[in-house]
């Protein structure tokens, strides 16, 4: 059995391993067939020399990253070992882009490869579509993106829309005017933007336009000029309610499309628009289109466990 030896010279070994060698445990389990062992300011691991180089590369760029940032997690640990080539140069660069300054100096970042190509990706097209599941930062970072395009001027507001269908539940048994019903129905909106513009500017903003929060079937019948539009939840949009909206775009304008196929709360006779604009439109020229994924939920690390076990589940079914 060959070993090899990983230096922490220069870190907190201590830090490094976690809390009761909560980090070691969690490298562990990306390489099941090597013993390691913390030992001091080194670990040690144990195996065949092929599995060993690999550990080796990998626990390399952690500790590289923590003489960098000074953390470690579980999230860190997952997001470095499965990195592949292209995500293994951005995170040798560091694994986060700023956006802006939001409420209370409060930097909102990119923190994910992927989350990166959304925020390049809208600099070159006018249209993007950003999929993924829950917690991959997808509509939060398109309304960063937002705010930051109507801070520095380059539109003159930003539109914010869903469509009106609810998972499991129903709007119409909800107490209140329209407005109260959907305010919970938008408020992950209401939320990233809480996060990005002071409360009495955020105001000002719904007061005089600016800034617009409303369902999809108001969009009907406008032209969207000089203006950041996103469609949220644009799984629960319809064939034609869909290509309603593509065709609001106006002179001046980004539009960022945000969903996710596999969660679709509409009737199974009735075919989502956004998985049909995602074929028509995948070749399309000024329409770019991002893949997030598993390794870009950056919420509680145990929402990534969740949707890995749910989707083991409908696999399996």
């Amino acid at each position: 059995m060959n070993e090899i030896k990983i230096d922490l010279t220069g870190v907190s070994a201590q830090e490094f391993f976690g809390h009761q060698n909560t980090n070691v445990q969690k490298i562990s389990k990306h390489f099941p067939k090597i013993k390691i062992v913390a030992r001091g300011n080194t670990l040690m691991a144990y195996g065949e020399d092929i599995l060993l180089q690999e550990f080796s590369v990998k626990t390399n760029m952690l500790v590289s990253h923590y003489g960098k940032f000074n953390v470690l997690n579980e999230e860190i640990i997952d997001r470095i070992i499965l990195a592949d080539s292209k995500e293994k140069a951005f995170l040798n660069g560091g694994t986060e882009v700023n956006i802006l300054h939001g409420v209370g100096g409060k930097i909102i970042k990119a923190k994910t490869l992927n989350q990166k190509k959304l925020v390049e990706s809208i600099k070159k097209n006018d249209m993007v579509f950003a999929i993924g599941p829950a917690g991959t930062g997808k509509t939060y970072t398109g309304v960063a993106i937002a705010v930051k395009a109507l801070k520095n001027k380059q539109v003159k507001r930003i539109i914010l829309t869903r469509p009106a269908v609810e998972a499991g539940e129903n709007l119409g048994f909800l107490p209140g005017d329209l407005n109260e019903k959907l305010d919970p129905y938008m408020q992950p909106l209401y939320d990233a933007l809480r996060d990005m513009i002071p409360s009495e500017t955020l105001q000002g903003y719904f007061v005089k336009g600016i800034i617009q929060i409303a369902p999809l079937a108001f969009m009907r019948g406008r032209t969207l000029d000089n203006a950041f539009v996103i469609l949220d939840e644009a799984q629960n949009s319809t064939h034609s309610q869909m290509k309603m909206f593509l065709t609001r775009m106006g002179k001046n304008s980004k539009f960022i499309i945000t969903g996710d196929p596999e969660q679709i709360d509409l009737p199974r006779s009735v075919l989502s628009g956004l998985k049909e604009a995602l074929l028509i439109l995948k070749n399309s020229d000024g329409i770019g289109i991002i893949q997030l994924d598993d390794k870009d939920v950056i919420r509680h690390s145990l929402v990534k466990k969740i949707i890995e076990a749910y989707k083991t589940i409908e696999h399996n079914n």
